[in-house]
């Protein structure tokens, strides 16, 4: 019988972007020995292509403290370094790739482009593309190209960036052009090209999404909540000094961060999947949702130390809090009261229509958030989550903050006071200057945060009035009413 050559096999599954079967496999491997480092970089590819960050980044550090230093693992160790907001090592790792003259260095190149822009060091891209190079002759550097002359002739790029978009090329580079282009055509005031460019992207490169079976959660953790008390207590001690953001992509989870970020006491995390690890591994354990009160106390104690080993890993030094600004904890709420009792919630809302609006003209993750390629789907979503999450905060006694988008624009200083007080640490003006943050934002937010607090993007919907129609009222009604408490 011929014999399967399991790293062989990792690699052919990685060529299809069978992500899942990879992350399976190397389970298994890594069980019979943690000394593979194979196994390790084919885990941290995977973790990587699935949006599990802090997965992808201890795996590809283990892999190389085992010996992998081949370019293609520091490439991927340098993208990940910047996909965690370490600019300044993505762009070490980067250059010496580049000066080594490495079989990547191309890759390398169009990496560094990408953590210079997303950066905003806007000179040192420009110089890059300057400078010239075998790299420009790559179609994924016209991207880079249009970025740098964006500024200067926003009609012509987004004309060049809307080719490419429609043309053959490849579909992630088809999604970057075009949604590059959507932003450009949105701040030009050319909506309906913007939002014709958006569908044909969405149509075009999004991934199937099981919206059904996402509902079909919501509504399960709504029927045990609707009994009004919980059904479990929490399954391991409770912790300190962790925040977590609740609510919609869009909504103004970035601002809030960066925000409190600017607290000397307090560290924003970025986008951690560490709950998204806990939501994982309690259904892995056959415990979600009812099951919680019978989830066994040392595997969720076990849980419960993964998670602050990744927060505290991306933790500001000699700070007392982390914010997780995770996109998915609305979805993981029993989880997290079992979990990681004790942790504070900022549940933020926004106009459903411009927190919709905005979604459907932004370059989600095609997979993970594939919901968001039609504004249909974004309403069943954005309807599950306003009715879950605030009865899963009440219900299960989580300590919480609710803040209004528009409310903290309109009164930075009041809410930054009940957030800060939340947290029991003192008021600082500082919070009220995200713009002055120095840390690299990630996000789909990283060009608005850079501006001071504004109102700009209220009432963005309007721009779009022609693609929303009476369903909207009952989500549009209730956060009006809210607006006014």
């Amino acid at each position: 019988m011929t014999q399967i050559n399991p790293i062989a096999q990792l690699n052919e599954m990685l060529q299809r972007r069978d992500f899942g079967a990879v992350l399976a496999l190397t389970d298994t491997l890594l069980r019979k020995s943690q000394n593979n480092a194979s196994a390790w970089h084919a885990r941290a590819r995977a973790a990587f292509g699935v949006g599990r960050l802090g997965l992808a980044d201890e795996c590809i550090d283990r892999s190389i403290a085992l010996g992998e230093k081949a370019h293609d693992v520091l490439l991927l160790r340098a993208i990940i370094h910047h996909r965690l907001a370490r600019s300044d090592l993505a762009i070490a790792g980067l250059r010496a790739l580049m000066a080594s003259n490495a079989p990547n260095t191309v890759d390398a190149t169009l990496a560094l482009a990408e953590v210079l822009h997303r950066a905003d060091r806007r000179d040192e891209l420009q110089a890059l593309v300057t400078k010239g190079g075998a790299w420009l002759l790559d179609e994924r550097a016209d991207i880079f190209t249009a970025r740098v002359t964006a500024k200067t002739d926003p009609q012509g790029t987004a004309d060049r960036l809307e080719l490419l978009a429609r043309g053959g090329g490849q579909a992630i580079m088809r999604r970057i052009a075009g949604f590059d282009a959507v932003r450009i055509l949105d701040a030009a005031g050319h909506y309906r090209r913007a939002f014709d460019l958006a569908t044909h992207l969405h149509a075009t490169t999004s991934e199937s999404f099981d919206i059904d079976g996402l509902i079909a959660d919501t509504r399960q953790q709504h029927a045990l909540l609707a009994r009004a008390k919980p059904w479990f207590l929490p399954r391991a001690p409770a912790v300190n000094g962790v925040a977590l953001v609740v609510g919609m992509p869009r909504s103004g989870t970035t601002l809030l961060e960066q925000m409190l970020d600017r607290h000397p006491d307090i560290s924003g995390i970025g986008e951690y999947d560490g709950v998204t690890n806990i939501g994982n591994a309690v259904q892995s354990a056959g415990a979600w949702p009812g099951g919680l009160g019978i989830l066994d106390t040392a595997a969720a104690k076990q849980m419960q130390n993964d998670y602050l080993q990744g927060a505290r890993a991306r933790q500001r030094a000699n700070t007392r809090w982390t914010f997780d600004k995770s996109l998915h904890v609305w979805k993981w709420l029993p989880a997290v009261a079992a979990v990681l009792p004790g942790a504070v919630c900022f549940h933020i809302v926004r106009d459903p229509r411009d927190c919709a609006i905005s979604l459907l003209l932004s370059n989600f993750h095609p997979k993970s958030f594939g919901w968001t390629s039609s504004l249909h789907d974004i309403q069943r979503v954005m309807t599950a989550e306003r009715a879950l999450a605030p009865l899963a905060l009440a219900t299960l006694g989580m300590p919480h903050e609710t803040i209004v988008y528009e409310n903290l624009v309109d009164d930075p200083r009041a809410h930054m006071q009940r957030a800060t007080e939340r947290l029991g640490v003192a008021m600082q003006d500082s919070v009220l200057a995200p713009q002055s943050n120095t840390r690299t934002v990630l996000t789909l937010s990283h060009e608005q945060v850079r501006k001071p607090i504004n109102k700009s993007s209220i009432g963005r919907w309007k721009n779009y009035e022609f693609a929303f129609d009476d369903s909207w009222r009952a989500l549009a009604g209730a956060h009006d009413a809210r607006r006014t408490q």
